[in-house]
């Protein structure tokens, strides 16, 4: 490797941030949504939302270097893959999440060097409260929409491959604990049609669960129950998931969990979970090690290995426990109660 192309692994890293900061802002901003209408001038942009056509032409051109933008003449317009992913009115839009980056995330890795030496994570820091990372997420309608939205949207990214990933056919009644919007047991009803579903939830996600629940093709085998499952009683189900839950907690809190669940289920019953699952050596994914990172600095937990799931789930009285890495964000466990 060259000298300049054993920099450019540093110097990419140094800009890494300036590009998705570009992103951030832009739907921030708003630019993609007001785009959705059909192609504009900077100018008309600038006046349309509030902005300074000067400064707000460079943010643009910014865009259109990313691939977010395309520009004919004077005017600019969404790619294909902003249409798509960053306009909020998109089934697949990712505006939620990238709001939640944006406006916590980005934050909470300012302290990423503190976390580090203290081996904790920033809210209070960051935030100035003790609350904790839902608390902070459900504090108010606008901010549970909008943690809900993100949720939802990289949900969706794996939830059609994730049931999949296994034969769930045999079945027949899903409890998706912390279940959010329901992506996951909507798309698990849609890929088996005996299957039924219930999403448990805090309180105050019932009202937007229900929204996206009732537009779904499943929302006739899709109920939601309003509960906290470490505190309340878990429904009767012979599978439970837990699509990105495992990973907020500690070994502790984790065995709680699970031992519940294990009691709740059948001989025979089954765990669904989705995690993205870190190498045994822990070289890699970079994804996994980033979002452990993430984890460190938003919650008391993080991203484990195959060892340290299985360890989980055999000391709660799984008997089966089976891998698939997905290639995707997130990979699938499925285990069995003996």
């Amino acid at each position: 490797m060259t000298s300049e192309a054993e920099a450019g692994v540093v110097t990419d890293l140094i800009e890494a941030f300036r590009r998705s900061k570009t992103m951030f802002t832009a739907v921030r901003l708003g630019i993609f949504d007001q785009l959705e209408g059909g192609p504009q001038s900077a100018e008309q942009l600038a006046a349309g939302l509030g902005l300074n056509a000067a400064a707000l032409s460079r943010l643009l051109n910014g865009c259109v270097a990313l691939k977010l933008l395309a520009r004919d003449g004077g005017n600019y317009r969404n790619t294909a893959t902003a249409a798509r992913f960053l306009a909020s009115s998109s089934e697949d839009t990712l505006a939620g999440y990238i709001r939640y980056s944006d406006e916590s995330l980005y934050k909470l890795w300012d302290h990423l060097d503190d976390a580090v030496r203290e081996g904790s994570n920033r809210w209070t820091q960051a935030f100035g409260s003790r609350a904790s990372l839902f608390d902070h997420y459900f504090r108010d309608e606008t901010s549970t929409r909008s943690f809900l939205a993100g949720m939802h949207g990289f949900g969706q990214l794996a939830s059609e491959r994730i049931v999949q990933m296994f034969d769930l056919s045999r079945f027949h009644h899903l409890a998706d604990l912390g279940g959010a919007t329901g992506h996951l047991a909507i798309a698990a009803c849609r890929a088996y049609p005996n299957l039924r579903s219930t999403v448990l939830d805090l309180p105050n996600v019932e009202a937007f669960a229900r929204e996206h629940i009732s537009r779904s093709d499943a929302a006739k085998r899709v109920t939601f129950l309003a509960a906290d499952f470490f505190s309340q009683d878990l429904p009767a189900a012979d599978l439970f998931a837990l699509g990105r839950i495992l990973h907020d907690w500690d070994d502790a809190k984790i065995d709680v969990l699970l031992t519940k669940i294990v009691a709740r289920l059948p001989a025979g019953g089954g765990l669904l979970i989705t995690e993205t699952v870190v190498n045994e050596d822990r070289s890699g994914p970079v994804y996994s090690l980033m979002q452990d990172l993430n984890m460190l600095v938003c919650t008391d937990g993080r991203e484990r290995t195959e060892t340290e799931y299985a360890a989980l789930l055999r000391a709660a009285g799984f008997a089966t426990i089976d891998f698939r890495r997905t290639g995707s964000l997130v990979d699938a466990i499925l285990a069995i109660k003996g």
